[in-house]
């Protein structure tokens, strides 16, 4: 009796397994480059040539942008090429520290939060000699305080851009 109940359990358990499995590859072909409606590809060109690595969560949050992409306006869907291509020029490294970066940003408290929008914002309207003086400024303060000798290195990744939001 307990053998039979034994191999009733492994049996199912190895059905389910089996089961998920399926899912899980139809749900990756489902969402292969491929298989993207003319609309999807178009709102996601900027990611296509490493499309098919993303996790499938990933992908599930960027396919849920170009759903939205159609309904929104040509600067909204500018905003969403520009931000998805610097997404795709960033070296593994650089898109690591942008996701901690967000990460962190989430935990802060609303109010903190809402500083750090506002200094975006009084620095996004900014000309861009403004902001490329800020940056020097930034280097560097940065080199002296951390006593670099090096003056002459990169302070900055080669491409400083922000995570695309895909809520």
């Amino acid at each position: 009796m307990a053998g039979r109940l034994r191999t009733a359990i492994i049996l199912a358990l190895c059905l389910l397994a089996s089961l998920a499995s399926n899912a899980a590859t139809h749900e990756a072909k489902q969402n292969a480059w491929a298989e993207l409606s003319a609309d999807q590809k178009k709102a996601l060109a900027p990611v296509a040539a490493e499309w098919d690595a993303m996790p499938v969560v990933q992908r599930s949050k960027l396919l849920a942008v170009a759903k939205r992409y159609p309904k929104m306006t040509p600067q909204q869907q500018e905003r969403i090429q520009a931000r998805l291509k610097e997404w795709a020029e960033l070296t593994f490294q650089e898109r690591e520290l942008a996701r901690k970066k967000y990460q962190k940003l989430q935990r802060l408290p609303p109010e903190e939060r809402t500083k750090i929008q506002k200094k975006w914002q009084e620095y996004q309207s900014l000309s861009e000699e403004q902001r490329a003086n800020l940056r020097r400024k930034a280097g560097a303060t940065m080199v002296e305080e951390l006593g670099v000798e090096a003056a002459g290195t990169a302070m900055q990744p080669a491409h400083a851009a922000t995570t695309p939001t895909t809520e």
